[in-house]
């Protein structure tokens, strides 16, 4: 298997009260090109915890974490950045798209940064949404938009720069089941098209069924 993430003794503690808090616990975990992983647990259980340190997010982790071969854990800020923008994508249980922006101007704008024209980055931000289904929608700020249509640009913009890796922290969680299931159809197919790895964390096994494979968080420690 040709690993895009390989993470081995990955653990992270917060001290609370003068008590010690194990949050993970020496996880071990690889993914493959173009494997989607369901990171499943419970709320609490530290799923966010470890994409925070998958995605480079904070410090403050012990192990290793490489992607696509390269050792990062000892990476300063401006290397983090630079792998963040370079490799990984990211999308949030909260959309969290610029609201003075439009559809297309919140997928293009991480292209820009990347360096890519403004031609070559409009073409693409117009492909992935109306792949979206939101050819129809382009111009419309969030607030114009509706909760499934607000994530579907959110999946387009973490799609855009055709990340090695895809992080995913309960995309569907704010959205109702049906809603949820077409959000999740077709940010599974775009990450399969593109070839990208992903790793989705959710608490939901109904969907986590729907994944390549399926790894379990329990006491900071993976099943």
């Amino acid at each position: 298997m040709n690993e895009v993430l390989s993470v081995e003794r990955l653990s992270r503690s917060f001290t609370q009260g003068g008590m010690k808090i194990e949050v993970l616990r020496g996880v071990d975990l690889a993914v493959g090109a173009g494997e989607i992983v369901a990171l499943l647990g419970p709320s609490g259980s530290g799923k966010s915890t470890m994409l925070q340190a998958i995605g480079l997010l904070e410090g403050g982790f012990g192990g290793s974490i490489r992607l696509c071969g390269v050792e990062v854990t000892g990476e300063g800020n401006d290397g983090r950045t630079t792998l963040r923008r370079e490799k990984l994508g990211f999308v949030y249980q909260f959309h969290h798209l610029l609201p003075d922006f439009s559809a297309i101007e919140n997928v293009v704008l991480p292209q820009l940064i990347l360096g890519k024209t403004q031609a070559e980055a409009r073409a693409r931000a117009e492909s992935l949404l109306t792949s979206l289904g939101l050819g129809h929608r382009l111009d419309h700020k969030p607030s114009q938009l509706s909760g499934g249509e607000q994530q579907r640009v959110a999946v387009g913009r973490a799609l855009a720069n055709r990340p090695a890796l895809v992080l995913a922290d309960e995309p569907t969680g704010n959205l109702d089941e049906r809603t949820a299931d077409v959000v999740l159809d077709e940010f599974i197919r775009l990450v399969r098209e593109q070839g990208s790895a992903a790793l989705i964390a959710t608490h939901n096994e109904r969907l986590a069924a729907r994944m390549d494979r399926i790894v379990r968080l329990h006491d900071g420690v993976l099943d």
